[in-house]
């Protein structure tokens, strides 16, 4: 089964995210931060990254931009998950190398189906 990266300083939506992975079966890594997550994607080379944006120190955008320019992250899928509901802020995400983005609090049926598209 896949693996998804939780990239998220947010107890809640780290447990609402893990609720709805594992009832599809997928195995979950978390990081609380951007830079925990960073080096946690370059450790378990996720199948996807579920990032948060607002967070402290390095926001999402920055760490999905480190991560699409890393040879070593460059080919993980990043879906940036935010309660940021702009088109500005969809646009500079897919800017910085999303493939996706979601708005909290994330609807599971368009979770699941954004992972479908991306896992095959």
């Amino acid at each position: 089964m896949a693996t998804i990266l939780i990239v998220d300083d947010s107890e809640t939506e780290r447990q609402h995210l893990i609720k709805l992975l594992q009832a599809k079966h997928y195995q979950v890594v978390v990081a609380k931060s951007a830079e925990e997550g960073i080096a946690a994607a370059r450790e378990t080379k996720p199948d996807v990254v579920l990032m948060d944006v607002v967070m402290p120190g390095m926001n999402g955008f920055q760490a999905t931009r480190l991560l699409s320019k890393d040879t070593a992250t460059a080919n993980i899928p990043v879906v940036v998950i935010s309660s940021k509901d702009q088109e500005t802020d969809r646009i500079w995400a897919e800017r910085q190398g999303a493939c996706n983005y979601l708005v909290k609090p994330v609807n599971k049926d368009d979770l699941y189906r954004v992972l479908v598209d991306i896992l095959g």
